[in-house]
């Protein structure tokens, strides 16, 4: 059974930090693209970084320079790593998994579309308060 579990969500305050992980259990994730996709009340689901492989990497405008995506193969994780948290980072955070020899590698720099993901996980809370 394939299953996707965001963890490392929390309340921080402004300027913070938190690295959030994507850990795999029935697949392996060294052959999927990973995307990280955040909702906050009120709004819609937005992609925030996608990861193909260390050479193809996404970012959202409203994110670069603060957040990094990153594969642990050992760990069968993504990692996003989130620093100088804005409250406007708020929400819940999801990864989402598609498989790549399937379905074909995004153009470079370039995130898989929504739609097109075929695994995710529950979500786990980031919260930015002072």
């Amino acid at each position: 059974q394939v299953q996707l579990v965001e963890s490392g969500g929390g309340l921080v305050q402004p300027g913070g930090s938190l690295r959030l992980s994507c850990t795999a259990s029935g697949l392996t994730l060294d052959a999927y693209g990973v995307g990280w996709f955040r909702q906050a009340p009120g709004k819609e689901r937005e992609g925030v970084s996608y990861i193909a492989s260390s050479t193809n990497t996404y970012y959202a405008e409203s994110v670069k320079g603060r957040f990094t995506i990153s594969r642990d193969f050992a760990k069968n994780t993504v990692a996003l790593q989130m620093n100088s948290l804005k409250p406007e980072d708020r929400g819940v955070y999801y990864c989402e998994a598609v498989f790549l020899p399937r379905r074909g590698s995004s153009e470079k720099g370039k995130m898989v579309p929504a739609n097109e993901y075929e695994y995710w996980g529950q979500g786990t809370q980031v919260s930015v308060s002072s």
